[in-house]
C-alpha cells in the first residue's frame, strides 16, 4: 500500500511506499575525521548483504522516496547528513567529504559485502567528488578549500565504495546555480533592481504568460548565459575580498592581541545573493527539451520564486559560496569530478527532469571513468514524481533498473 502522504509544489514531495515487515531501523551518531558530529539512520532486513547508502550535501534524506523502494529489493539503506543539513549557509564541500567518510568507515565496520553510494540530485555530485578523493593516494587529495581553509582529507580513513548510483544528477551545485541566477540584477543589495534587457521575466525579451511556454531567441539566450557567468565572477570577488580582510584581521590579532581585530576576524559577513530562479528553460520548454513540465525546482512560477525568500545559495558565507556555489571555484562538479569514479556504475535519467537535461546527462555518463558503466533512462520528474497523471513514479521506475543492476 501507497501513502498518501504527498504534499503541493514542484514535484518535490513524492508519495513512497511503506517500508516492508521486517525491516529493522537503528539511528547513529558519527564522528567525522576533523571532530564533528553527523547522523544517520541504517534500516536493514535480515539477510541483507548490501547496503545503499543515500547522501545529500544540503537536505535529509532520510524518508527519501526510495528508501521503501531499496529495502524491498532486499539491500538495507543508510541515509545520513552532512553537519549543513538543512542549513547549508556554511556549507563547504571538502568538510562534507569528511562527513561522508565516517558513513563508508561506519558501514565497512557493520561488515556489509557490498557498499553502493546513490547520489541523487546534489547527491551525485557529492558522491562523484568522494569518489574521486578517495581513490587518491593520499598525498594527492586536496588540502586546501577553494576559500584557502586547511582541510585534512589527506590523514582521514576513506574508504572506496564498491558500486555507485546516479540518479537524475545535477552537474554540482555551482554548475546549477550558474544556470539559474538571473543576470539582470545591477545592485547586489536591491532584490528589485534589473537590467531590462537581460531581464528573462520580461515580455520584451520573451517570456509569456505562465503556464505557457516563452520563446527566447539564441542571441538573447546567448548574452544571458554570458551574463550569469560575470555575475558570479563578481560576486567571487566579493567573497575573496571578504576572507581576505579576515584573514588579515587574524593576522593583526596575532601580532597585537587587539580585541578589535578578533572580532572583525571571526564576522562571517554573510553574503546575500538574491534572485537565483531564473534559467530560461524552466518557462521556454523548447530549450534543452525533454518531458519537464513548466516550471523549476521550486515552483510552477519561477517568475515569483526567483523573488522569492527560498533559494539556491541565496544565504552564504563567502567561504562556503567558493566551495559550494560558485561554478568558477567549486571542486565539487560532476564532469571534473566523474573521471574518479572507477567502479561499476549505473547512471539513471529520468526524461522530465527539470536539473539534469538530455544534453547533461550523456556527457556526464560519459565524463564516468569506470570501464563497467550502465545508462538508463525511466519517465519521471527531478524529485521521482510521474511525469503524467496515473503513471508509475520515476522513484519507482528507477528502482526496477536498480534492482535490476544491484548486487544481492
Amino acid at each position: 500500500m501507497r501513502q498518501t502522504s504527498e504534499r503541493l509544489g514542484a514535484g518535490r514531495y513524492v508519495a513512497a511506499a511503506a517500508a516492508p515487515a521486517g525491516a529493522v531501523t537503528t539511528v547513529h551518531e558519527l564522528g567525522t575525521h576533523d571532530g564533528a558530529t553527523v547522523s544517520g539512520v541504517l534500516r536493514t532486513l535480515p539477510g541483507a548483504h548490501t547496503v545503499v547508502a543515500l547522501m545529500h550535501p544540503r537536505q535529509d534524506v532520510t524518508h527519501h522516496v526510495l528508501v521503501p523502494e531499496l529495502l524491498a529489493l532486499g539491500v538495507a539503506v543508510w541515509t545520513q547528513g552532512t553537519r549543513s543539513v538543512n542549513n547549508d549557509i556554511a556549507l563547504v564541500h571538502e568538510q562534507a567529504l569528511l562527513d561522508a567518510a565516517a558513513g563508508q568507515v561506519f558501514l565497512r565496520a557493520r561488515g556489509f559485502e557490498s557498499v553502493v553510494t546513490l547520489g541523487h540530485s546534489g547527491g551525485g555530485t557529492l558522491f562523484a567528488f568522494y569518489h574521486q578523493q578517495a581513490g587518491l593516494p593520499s598525498a594527492q587529495r586536496i588540502a586546501v578549500t577553494p576559500g584557502g581553509r586547511p582541510v585534512d582529507l589527506a590523514a582521514a580513513d576513506m574508504p572506496v565504495p564498491d558500486r555507485a548510483v546516479f540518479l537524475a544528477p545535477h552537474p554540482g551545485q555551482g554548475a546549477l546555480l550558474r544556470r539559474l541566477i538571473d543576470p539582470s540584477v545591477t545592485d547586489e543589495a536591491d532584490p528589485l533592481s534589473a537590467d531590462p534587457d537581460l531581464n528573462p521575466y520580461s515580455p520584451a525579451n520573451g517570456f509569456a504568460d505562465p503556464p505557457t511556454s516563452s520563446t527566447y531567441e539564441p542571441r538573447f539566450v546567448a548574452r544571458y548565459r554570458g551574463a550569469q557567468q560575470a555575475r558570479i565572477e563578481r560576486i567571487d570577488a566579493v567573497a575573496r575580498e571578504r576572507i581576505a580582510d579576515a584573514d588579515a584581521a587574524r593576522t593583526r590579532f596575532r601580532a597585537t592581541g587587539d580585541p578589535a581585530d578578533r572580532r572583525v576576524a571571526v564576522a562571517p559577513r554573510v553574503l546575500t545573493v538574491y534572485r537565483t530562479d531564473a534559467d530560461p528553460r524552466s518557462v521556454d520548454l523548447t530549450l534543452d527539451a525533454n518531458d519537464r513540465p513548466y516550471g523549476s525546482l521550486f515552483g510552477r512560477r519561477p517568475d515569483l520564486t526567483n523573488y522569492g525568500l527560498i533559494g539556491f545559495g541565496r544565504f552564504t558565507t563567502p567561504e562556503a559560496w567558493l566551495s559550494t556555489w560558485s561554478a568558477t571555484s567549486t571542486n565539487a562538479d560532476f564532469l571534473r569530478c566523474a573521471p574518479g569514479v572507477t567502479v561499476p556504475t549505473l547512471f539513471v535519467e529520468l526524461t522530465g527532469d527539470q536539473a539534469c537535461f538530455p544534453d547533461d546527462a550523456r556527457a556526464m555518463h560519459n565524463a564516468i571513468g569506470a570501464p563497467d558503466k550502465t545508462f538508463r533512462r525511466v519517465r519521471g520528474t527531478h524529485f521521482g514524481g510521474a511525469v503524467a497523471d496515473g503513471e508509475p513514479t520515476g522513484a519507482q521506475l528507477a528502482a526496477v533498473e536498480i534492482g535490476d543492476w544491484l548486487p544481492r
